[in-house]
């Protein structure tokens, strides 16, 4: 008798990749690295007040009778103009990130390695940033006076670590 062959689970970067990679091509990205390494691309300044939305391909223009190129088609694929990168931006940094609007572009090509990117055009709306719990602290007096009640621990660090995690359990 013949076992079936077990499979293994997949990595899950594997599953997910395909399908975000599609969403990204929609939104004009080739890649997902241009949204997931905005911080470095951009700087921390930048990024702090702006994030990616999409980039907006112009048509390819034609190529003229007899076959020549385009002046300024060197580089790139004949006849495809550089596109125009949308940003979300936060109302009151929209002025200060279109004065920056050259060199978001210029560090943008420079990380793609073509002039891909012409211009930048501005969405005014609240960034969506994973909004960040401030980490709740533990009353003290609660937390020593659970740790009174922890004598048979003779580690100090310890008893102080299940009397904090016992307050917040009580708390939460």
């Amino acid at each position: 008798m013949n076992k079936p062959s077990r499979s293994f689970a997949k990595p899950l970067r594997d599953l997910v990749g395909k399908a975000v990679g599609d969403s990204f091509r929609r939104q004009g990205f080739a890649s997902a690295e241009l949204v997931t390494r905005w911080t470095e691309i951009v700087g921390a300044d930048i990024a702090a007040r702006s994030e990616p939305i999409k980039i907006q391909w112009s048509r390819p223009v034609a190529a003229p009778a007899g076959g020549a190129t385009l002046a300024g088609s060197v580089g790139q694929d004949a006849g495809q103009q550089p596109g125009t990168l949308v940003l979300r931006v936060d109302g009151p940094s929209a002025i200060e990130i279109q004065h920056l609007a050259d060199i978001i572009c210029e560090r943008v090509n420079r990380f793609l390695g073509w002039r891909a990117i012409a211009r930048v055009a501005l969405r005014q709306a609240p960034l969506r940033r994973p909004s960040r719990k401030a980490a709740r602290t533990a009353d003290p007096a609660a937390v020593a006076r659970l740790a009174a009640t922890l004598p048979d621990i003779a580690d100090d660090d310890l008893r102080q670590a299940l009397a904090r995690l016992g307050a917040a359990v009580k708390r939460g």
